[in-house]
């Protein structure tokens, strides 16, 4: 296995010159240097084959001791300098100071993707933590992060997923009751794991220093079409921050998926969905849901809410970002703009939904009847939209019956909610009757932009059950459904289906916490 593996990270950004690991407040540092610790009995799960090609792994390659060694940190590479990066950070919208990579370790870069483990122990950031992983959490991540790609929503990818041979002690739903769990690591790729903390963490200690180095990188690094550094670079490059998370949103938006842990630690400076913690789908579409126990109460990174916290987000960004500056109208005017972009991106995303090419000020009218029919009662939004594309606006009447698989209680489906219904189904048949488009094209457009498939919180905890008797065919048959979300895959077809009962309340399906 020959593996071109390169160190720009660490050779281009000031290090921790403390090499043991501990816990410990790290300054002037943008890392600390640390390996990951050895597993006892390392087995290979997993790997996704697309990320295996695009960094140059040979089928011979993954088959090897070689590899399993590398992607679960046994065997540290002899030009590696693995690190854990320094950032803090916003939890729940309170500072919580430093943080840093608590549970993951980078190893370097492979064809300018930054690789990672995550699980392979303590690091100087991971607090009270052991730095460790279950597989629980791991299955998770690992399928939604390829899942979301496929989907089109800007994520980072992962490249395989290992069982450590050891157990890891868990306490669920933090309620007093721990258990030993299988360990398990995830080998996760990205162009770059930055982070809003990671600049906030400077700022807050006034290191102004080292936040423009850590700028300056970023920009030569990622954004380097916005030429050299300056002030005026600096604003651009929040702008276009700015415009990935929204555009990152939107697509969270779009496709039912909720984060649950939007904290300025966990949001991407290339604006890439990151960290798949407690997050999950919407079943029934409903703007108050959150699939994180810890956020239950104040539901702060509820589905409704995450466009507006991406802004809150961005607010912390430029106050970090603000010494280099040192101006904040223009900084307000970025954060301006993100508040009548979201306006008017979330409307065209809907119009994409519904099909609808042309631009109307009564779209607005449309869409929100229709957000209030589907909350109205328990309505899956990804059977609603996928089937939706099959409505014929010479039979507006027939509405109702089209979409009634979508619903989790056709009991619910009278009254009032049956009127707003058939109002709503006559109001879009007049509308499509403005569309140039005939219904096979409609239908084609909006196939693309409502997946069929989605990783359902119960499905991930199926191939979850599976794994741990070490049976990885739902993990595989999972991967591959996942890899063609817009495709009808008629082999696969019991996937296009609601949640069942059983898994209503059930841990792991519904109730999700950030233990991992």
């Amino acid at each position: 296995m020959n593996i071109q593996l390169t160190n720009f990270f660490t050779d281009q950004l000031p290090a921790d010159p403390n090499l043991e690991n501990t816990r410990r407040e790290v300054l002037e540092a943008v890392y600390s240097f640390v390996r990951p610790i050895k597993t006892s009995n390392p087995t290979l799960l997993h790997v996704s084959d697309e990320m295996q090609h695009t960094l140059d792994f040979s089928n011979e390659d993954i088959q090897s001791r070689e590899f399993l060694e590398f992607v679960t940190g046994n065997s540290v590479l002899k030009n590696s300098k693995p690190f854990a990066m320094c950032y803090a950070g916003h939890q729940f919208g309170n500072w919580a100071g430093q943080l840093g990579d608590g549970r993951a370790i980078n190893l370097g870069e492979i064809k300018d993707w930054a690789v990672q483990l995550k699980g392979s122990g303590p690091t100087p950031y991971s607090r009270t933590a052991d730095g460790l992983a279950v597989l629980r959490s791991s299955v998770r991540e690992y399928l939604c992060s390829e899942a979301m790609h496929h989907l089109g929503v800007p994520s980072t990818r992962a490249l395989s997923l290992s069982l450590t041979g050891d157990k890891v002690l868990r306490d669920v739903m933090y309620n007093g009751n721990p258990a030993h769990e299988k360990g398990a690591i995830v080998s996760r790729v990205a162009k770059s794991f930055l982070r809003f903390g990671n600049f906030e963490i400077f700022s807050s200690r006034n290191d102004i220093k080292n936040l423009k180095i850590l700028t300056d990188y970023t920009i030569k690094s990622h954004f380097s079409h916005l030429g050299k550094p300056s002030k005026e670079v600096y604003l651009q490059f929040f702008q276009e921050v700015s415009s990935k998370t929204l555009e990152m949103i939107i697509h969270w938006q779009r496709v039912g998926f909720v984060h649950g842990v939007m904290n300025t630690d966990n949001m991407s400076i290339l604006g890439l969905t990151i960290d798949y913690g407690p997050y999950g789908w919407l079943e029934g579409f409903d703007f108050g849901w959150t699939p994180n126990t810890t956020d239950k109460q104040h539901k702060r990174y509820r589905y409704g809410n995450q466009p507006t916290i991406g802004l809150w987000n961005l607010y912390q960004l430029a106050n970090a970002l603000y010494p280099l500056i040192e101006e904040a109208a223009p900084l307000e005017k970025i954060l301006e703009g993100y508040k009548s972009n979201f306006e008017k991106k979330s409307q065209d995303m809907m119009r994409a939904k519904l099909g609808l090419t042309s631009d109307k000020e009564t779209d607005i009218n449309i869409i929100q009847s229709l957000e209030n029919n589907l909350q109205a009662t328990e309505t899956d939004m990804t059977i609603f939209f996928r089937t939706l594309s099959s409505f014929k606006k010479e039979q507006p009447e027939k509405g109702v019956e089209l979409i009634q698989d979508a619903f989790y209680t056709l009991d619910t489906i009278k009254g009032n909610v049956l009127n707003n219904w058939k109002q709503w189904f006559a109001d879009y048949a007049k509308r499509l009757e403005d569309e140039t488009t005939s219904a096979e094209e409609r239908q084609q457009q909006m196939n693309k932009v409502n997946p069929k498939y989605v990783l359902r919180n119960y499905m991930a905890q199926l191939a979850i059950d599976k794994a741990d008797k070490e049976d990885t065919s739902l993990l595989e048959e999972m991967y591959l459904l996942l890899k063609e979300p817009y495709s009808e895959q008629p082999k696969l077809e019991h996937w296009f289906a609601k949640r069942p009962e059983w898994a209503r309340h059930k841990v792991g399906c519904s109730m999700l916490s950030c233990s991992s």
